[in-house]
């Protein structure tokens, strides 16, 4: 029988987690040892909504090869990007043992998993974010909520993927979910390097493979759309006409494009390494 929690958290700055130290890649024969023995734990988040088809196709999926925690918005929160709620309250609602939403963003969402939802014993091995119902392709993704999943989740120890159909319209997410146990089965036997999460994008129907891309960059421009209320005032919307994208080589555009599945290796260190030297001059003592 499910069980109902509801519970406001006043959030006023990060909870500092545990001292998690990744499995670097060259440890993951570790990790495959206490698979040997055990599932691994599973934390999924999305930004979809915890209703959401993709969320729902994810679970079932990742379920046939570990433990699944599910932490996710209780509404739709696409756009969020890394933002954190800091000037209202939270609410926590318990669906069961193993589900749980949150009025907030994906970063609230895994920040509370692993810093107050989870118990120390069901901490997980790694999260997944998503399926996204659309792509998170270059520029998008710092837009992204489901990259946020995982990155936030990256941020606190714990290796995160974030996983994108790059269908908008009657997705199916059948090979998306093959694709999904693929690449996390290899990430918790193999590891990943530190502090590093993975931007999956996955082509509609059966992908030609897999590559290892760099973030592209679209070629799109905003488009603002005025309206008027029924009490006269003014509101708009926000959309944008893409016109393509640039084919530097080796992008997660081309990839999508070529119908191969794009992973994307990223970090949360957005310096511009090439540019400090650049600027260098700009240095005062």
């Amino acid at each position: 029988m499910s069980r109902s929690l509801a519970f406001s958290l006043f959030c006023c700055g990060r909870v500092s987690s545990p001292s998690v130290s990744y499995l670097r890649a060259t440890d993951g024969r570790l990790l495959t040892q206490l698979m040997e023995t055990q599932k691994p734990r599973i934390l999924i988040t999305n930004d979809d909504g915890y209703n959401a088809d993709g969320i729902l196709a994810l679970e079932a999926g990742l379920r046939e090869i570990g433990d699944v925690y599910v932490v996710a918005p209780e509404a739709e929160m696409s756009g969020a990007s890394h933002s954190l709620t800091l000037a209202r309250p939270l609410r926590i609602r318990q669906i069961d043992e193993r589900h749980w939403t949150v009025d907030g963003t994906p970063t609230d969402c895994v920040t509370l998993a692993l810093n107050q939802i989870l118990t120390a014993d069901e901490r997980p091995q790694i999260c997944c974010s998503g399926i996204n119902h659309g792509a998170n392709l270059g520029d998008d993704a710092t837009y992204s909520g489901t990259v946020a999943g995982a990155l936030e989740s990256t941020i606190l120890g714990v290796p995160g993927i974030a996983f994108s159909l790059t269908v908008y319209s009657n997705p199916d997410f059948t090979e998306s979910v093959k694709t999904a146990k693929d690449i996390t089965q290899k990430a918790l036997a193999e590891g990943l390097p530190e502090w590093t999460l993975l931007n999956v994008n996955i082509p509609k129907g059966v992908p030609a493979g897999i590559r290892i891309t760099k973030q592209g960059f679209k070629s799109a421009r905003p488009v603002i759309s005025e309206h008027i209320d029924p009490r006269g005032k003014l509101y708009y919307w926000i959309g944008e006409v893409r016109e393509g994208f640039r084919a530097d080589g080796g992008t997660d555009f081309e990839a999508v494009h070529e119908g191969y599945v794009s992973v994307t290796p990223m970090r949360s260190d957005l310096t511009n390494h090439t540019a400090i030297e650049t600027l260098s001059g700009w240095n005062t003592n």
